[in-house]
């Protein structure tokens, strides 16, 4: 059941994705979840396909890349404040931060996110580099 919540974001991460970014945990209704995505500067995410879930991301700060791979269709599209993107379900995906700054994204999970189990290991284009 849906409640009225408010979230204020923390300045330490909540969690680590499986992806290798830091995950700062905002509202949640019954049918999608909102979170902050953040990779530092010179980092590369490592490369996942969700299982059940699908993303749509907003880029909030930072410039960087993703690659998205599906149904044979790869593609990789620059990220820049501004930039909304999908992630549809079984969408395998990686992304990095440039050298110079982090990236900071907004991404609404749709249904909310289940759990670790959720991202399985992909290969990306990229060699990742997370802490």
């Amino acid at each position: 059941m849906s409640t009225i919540d408010t979230v204020v974001r923390s300045e330490q991460p909540d969690d680590i994705a499986p992806d290798g970014s830091e995950v700062r945990l905002l509202c949640c209704l019954d049918g999608a979840s909102t979170a902050e995505f953040l990779l530092p500067p010179g980092r590369v995410s490592r490369a996942v396909t969700h299982r059940s879930v699908e993303e749509i991301w907003y880029v909030i700060e930072g410039i960087g890349e993703i690659w998205r791979s599906s149904s044979g269709e790869s593609q990789i599209a620059a990220l820049a404040p501004g930039t909304s993107i999908t992630i549809p379900v079984g969408t395998s995906f990686q992304f990095r931060a440039s050298a110079d700054v982090r990236l900071r994204v907004l991404g609404v999970t749709i249904p909310p996110w289940p759990g670790v189990d959720e991202a399985v290991p992909a290969a990306g284009p990229w060699a990742p580099v997370v802490a």
